[in-house]
Order: C-alpha cells, then sequence, then structure tokens
C-alpha cells in the first residue's frame, strides 16, 4: 500500500495557506467564526484527529476550499485509477490537486516530508508502502487521523492511533507482453527459463520502492523463504542475474509500451490496468499471480504531521475513504481497503469487483517487526545480489 510507478506508492498532497501556516504554529482566532480554527467550536484542522474534531465535515470542507489546493507527490494518473480519484475530488470540491514527481518512491515521498519542513510545497498527505509508512509512524512524521470508516478497516490493517492506514492492495503478479514473448512465464520458477534472457524487470529498486519490495519478498515464498525470512528472495534474484535474464531497466508505463522490460514483476492492479491502457497500442499484455509465490499488500495512507495544508490533506482522505473513492480504486483493478464492508452494506461496485484478476486463499501480511527485518536485509543485500 499495492504498481507502475516506479514507486512504492505514495500520495502526497500540498497546498499552500498563511492561516493554516499560523493554526499549525499553534495560533488562535474565534473557534466559531474562523474556517481555519474548524468553525462550530471545532479544533484547528492541523491538530484535529478526525472530522467530527474540526468541527463537522462542513467546516473541513468549506476550509479545505479555503486552502484551495492539494499538492500531491508520487501518485500517478495510470496508478491504481488516481487520474479518476484526482478528477473526481476536484469535480467534486473545486479543490486543484498538483501532483509533483509522479514516478517517486515511498522513500523520496518520506524524504520530502523531511527536508520540506515549514515549506508551503511540502507534501500533506503519503500513500506509501505498508512497510514505509510503519517506519514514518515510529518518527513521528504522520498525525493521527481517522477517517469516517476508520472502525470499518481491519485492525491488522491500520494503526491504532490513525498514524497510517491501508487504502488500497493487490498482489504480486507477473505482466507480460504475449506478442513480444512466445509463452509468458506464470510462475517465479518459470522465470529462470533461459527464453527470458534480459526481459524479466521490478518496478523500481526493492530498497526504496514498496511494489519491489513486494516482488523480493513473493519471490522469497516462492523459493523456501517466509515473511521472517526474505534472503531466499534475494538469493532468486542473484541467480536471476546470473542466469542474464534480469533486467535492471526499472518498469513502468513508459518501459512497457516501448517494450523494454516485457516482462514485469509488479502488483496486479498494475499489469491488469496495462492490458486495458495498451490494447490498442500493439500490445497483448497477460497478467498472472504466481502460484509458488503469492504475496498481497496494501498501501497506506498517512497525512504529514507538518501538513502545510491540513484541512485539504484531511478532507483528501475522508474521500478516498468514501464508497465514492473507494469504488474508484475498484475500478483500477485494486482492492480497497473497505472492500469487505462494501460488500456488506451494499456499496460495492458489482461489476468492478468481477473483474479482479483471481487468486485463491487468504493473504497473510507480515508484521511491522517482520518488515522492518526485511528491509534491513534488502538494504544489506540488495546491490551485492544483482552486482555478479
Amino acid at each position: 500500500m499495492i504498481a507502475p510507478r516506479i514507486r512504492t506508492a505514495t500520495l502526497a498532497v500540498t497546498l499552500a495557506a498563511s492561516a493554516f501556516a499560523l493554526a499549525a504554529c499553534g495560533a488562535k482566532s474565534d473557534a466559531s467564526t474562523s474556517a481555519a480554527d474548524g468553525g462550530k467550536g471545532g479544533k484547528s484542522p492541523a491538530t484535529a484527529t478526525s472530522a467530527k474534531d474540526a468541527g463537522g465535515m462542513d467546516a473541513l470542507i468549506a476550509a479545505a476550499k479555503k486552502e484551495g489546493t492539494l499538492n500531491a507527490i508520487a501518485i500517478p494518473r495510470d496508478w491504481a485509477n488516481y487520474g479518476a480519484l484526482i478528477d473526481g475530488f476536484t469535480k467534486k470540491y473545486g479543490i486543484k490537486v498538483a501532483v509533483e514527481n509522479p514516478d517517486g518512491s515511498s522513500a523520496d515521498e518520506i524524504n520530502a516530508v523531511k527536508t520540506r519542513k515549514g515549506q508551503g510545497r511540502a507534501p500533506d498527505v503519503l500513500d506509501l508502502g505498508s512497510s514505509f509508512a510503519q517506519s514514518a509512524g515510529d518518527q513521528g512524521l504522520t498525525a493521527p487521523y481517522k477517517v469516517e470508516g476508520f472502525d470499518k478497516i481491519p485492525a491488522a490493517q491500520k494503526d491504532a492511533q490513525g498514524r497510517w492506514f491501508n487504502d488500497y492492495g493487490g498482489y504480486v503478479s507477473i505482466g507480460c507482453d504475449a506478442k513480444r514473448v512466445k509463452v509468458c512465464p506464470t510462475t517465479f520458477a518459470d522465470l529462470l527459463k533461459p527464453e527470458y534472457k534480459g526481459q524479466v524487470a521490478l518496478n523500481g529498486n526493492p530498497t526504496k520502492s514498496g511494489s519491489a519490495f513486494a516482488g523480493v519478498y513473493a519471490a522469497s515464498l516462492a523459493n523456501g523463504g517466509s515473511l521472517d525470512d526474505i534472503q531466499p528472495g534475494l538469493d532468486f534474484f542473484a541467480k536471476l542475474k546470473k542466469a542474464g535474464n534480469y533486467n535492471p531497466v526499472e518498469s513502468t508505463p513508459a518501459t512497457v509500451e516501448k517494450g523494454e522490460t516485457p516482462i514485469s514483476i509488479d502488483w496486479d492492479y498494475l499489469n491488469a490496468g496495462y492490458a486495458d491502457q495498451f490494447k490498442g497500442k500493439g500490445l497483448d499484455w497477460k497478467t498472472a499471480v504466481p502460484t509458488d509465490g503469492v504475496y498481497a499488500q496494501y498501501y497506506s495512507q498517512a497525512v504529514n504531521k507538518d501538513a502545510p495544508h491540513p484541512a485539504a490533506a484531511r478532507l483528501w482522505q475522508e474521500y478516498l475513504y468514501s464508497a465514492e473513492g473507494q469504488n474508484l480504486w475498484l475500478k483500477g483493478y485494486a482492492r480497497p481497503a473497505l472492500m469487505p464492508a462494501m460488500d456488506k452494506d451494499g456499496t460495492l461496485d458489482k461489476t468492478a469487483a468481477g473483474k479482479l484478476p483471481q487468486v485463491s486463499g487468504t493473504p497473510t501480511f507480515p508484521t511491522e517487526a517482520q518488515n522492518t527485518k526485511a528491509k534491513t536485509v534488502l538494504a544489506n543485500g540488495w546491490a551485492k545480489a544483482i552486482s555478479g
């Protein structure tokens, strides 16, 4: 939280408003008349932990509209249907969303939060790979905030304080251009075959990218590893490199369209989206969830603790977790965090849900401790694994 941008996932949003700069510094104004302080006796959006805390949705909307802009980072329009989400948010609230560095990684997002603290162009919100979201929360970079549907998010998919919570996810898959590859691989074992020389790519560097990180985890599960042991995944990519099959080009929509990455290990929602995106451009893109390495994960949302536009940041979260927002992710082949609850209450888009890649079994997710351990192993061994 689970894609083709070099990313890792990220949602970063930034706004510029002097009224909120004052509010973030603790300045007070008449709560009954100031939208910046939430209205109706609500708190300043900069410290509000829920819409109710900010004086209610009407007050939050008014404050966000006053800011007028949401600056986002690392959310490509063709990633999990973010283009439709951005357009929907702007149409609904009249707030402009400016996206910076759309192909950035989770690491880039966190770095932007740290290096731009106090600046109007700092990201307001983040869309991070789960391990990166947990790390950001532990570092005190994200603010506690609970959207209206927070209680419906499974306990294992959120921080109890609301410093991060899962948004959408999917399964690691193998995408393949069937017009360039005679027989598309469907398992990690297949990827070692000599006919795939120089063709197998990841969506980014796994030490920085959530999707690539997941790809190595899935490879580990396919080769005798576990959520406690990602090393077999590194060993697999070392073998892939030695066989000449590993392609160091980081796959993106552009590299897929050009044929530079004919086989891409990536989230199923991204690979499935390519099939639609490039249908009329000479590609026959196939997607398979490898049966020998079934790994699922979600990306996570978080509000920058020092967001320059705290009201718009929080309103963006409310939109993403509304039925409208969740169904827009679903239309992009991503599985929204509230999908089980929406299926139960009848708000789920059944047509979109029926188009998801089929996977059997119930996924398990790594704990924060397992993610931290895996990240350390990757940081220490990835460069060596692919240097041979």
